[in-house]
């Protein structure tokens, strides 16, 4: 049961924001931001309002149904609008929860998503190729644009890294259940004894950061040049194109090479460097606020296992919820990613859920 306290407040802040908004005299600069929270709060007032009315509205009813003197279907009648009132709580009940979860504000944002390949030497790197045509597949299925930031190829068509933005709506709420290691067991091409392997690639997400988020001052940065190698051609190799940010405070440093502008290269380091700082911050903010609570689907730690591609079963289990799809195909094109998604975000709606009770 949710504390009538909590509903109250809803009620009251709903109230004392429209008073302010309809006086007029209000700072223009706050006004957007008001208007905003009083618009979120429109959605569930009058469910609060209802809920709080409840108690006096099950009073009459019940002293209808209890009153003898009233005619037989008068009574049924108010037996029935009772049943019904008794089950509406409930729905509001659920409702109201619903709209206390704690939210994160970063999950309207764009994502970073890192896939970087682990043990399993080129069927790892292999494996990391699959997972970023199966995120490729996920975006295109819901019309996201992904821009391809940073790639380093192995043998085979496989991939050591590759680094790539995210645009679209609520992108990292969806995207951040990703975040973790992707353990995959198949047979290689290469194994002759027919020997399943096991290999794994490691999957970052970042809400993408943007200046008002963070800031990051130029005095806090060391930036080197230096010519960059591997594939592109004479001109990538022959200029100092290539470009490393180390941001001191944080120790975190970011390489770039792929376009054959050193500004090109500058200006999309920054674009990683500064999701990775505002992410390791906003890590320990979650951390120093949440210790002895559980309310994220894993920890969101990189090392966490999250989920296993088992080809020979033709199935995926995640791990944070147990649960196991025997459609490994699917799920790698994309056709039934959201159904796993959907899973996460409901396990997650569930432990805030307990922790709102407790």
């Amino acid at each position: 049961m949710i504390p009538v306290d909590k509903v109250q407040d809803i009620v009251n802040k709903h109230d004392a924001l429209e008073k302010e908004l309809s006086s007029g005299n209000i700072d223009p600069k706050l006004y957007a931001k008001k208007s905003k929270e009083y618009s979120s709060l429109g959605g569930i007032i009058k469910i609060a309002r209802q809920y709080l009315n409840f108690e006096s509205e099950k009073k009459d009813l019940v002293n209808m149904v209890q009153d003898k003197s009233n005619d037989k279907d008068i009574i049924e009648l108010a037996q029935t609008d009772l049943n019904e009132l008794i089950a509406k709580k409930e729905k509001y009940e659920n409702d109201l929860k619903v709209f206390l979860l704690p939210k994160d504000e970063d999950d309207n944002k764009n994502a970073i998503v890192e896939i970087r390949a682990g043990t399993g030497g080129l069927e790892a790197s292999l494996f990391c190729a699959d997972l970023f045509k199966m995120y490729e597949k996920v975006c295109s299925k819901k019309n996201w644009k992904l821009e391809i930031i940073n790639i380093s190829k192995s043998e085979a068509g496989g991939f050591k890294e590759v680094i790539f933005l995210v645009n679209g709506d609520d992108i990292y709420s969806y995207l951040k259940y990703e975040s973790g290691v992707h353990r995959v067991q198949r047979i290689p091409e290469t194994e002759t004894q027919g020997r399943v392997h096991t290999s794994a690639a490691t999957v970052a997400v970042l809400p993408e950061a943007e200046d008002v988020d963070i800031q990051i001052k130029e005095s806090d940065l060391r930036i080197d040049v230096f010519r960059a190698g591997g594939p592109g051609g004479q001109s990538v190799n022959t200029t100092d194109s290539a470009v490393r940010i180390t941001h001191i405070p944080s120790g975190v440093v970011v390489s770039q090479q792929d376009e054959k502008s050193q500004h090109k290269n500058k200006a999309k380091a920054l674009k990683i460097l500064r999701s990775r700082v505002y992410e390791a911050e906003k890590r320990k903010k979650d951390q120093e606020r949440s210790s002895n609570r559980r309310s994220q689907i894993g920890s969101g730690d990189r090392s966490e296992r999250i989920r296993t591609y088992n080809f020979p079963q033709g199935r995926v289990t995640d791990h944070r919820i147990n649960l196991t799809l025997h459609k490994l195909d699917e799920f790698l094109s994309g056709e039934i990613h959201e159904e796993m998604n959907q899973e996460l975000r409901l396990k997650e709606q569930s432990l805030k859920l307990e922790n709102l009770n407790s």
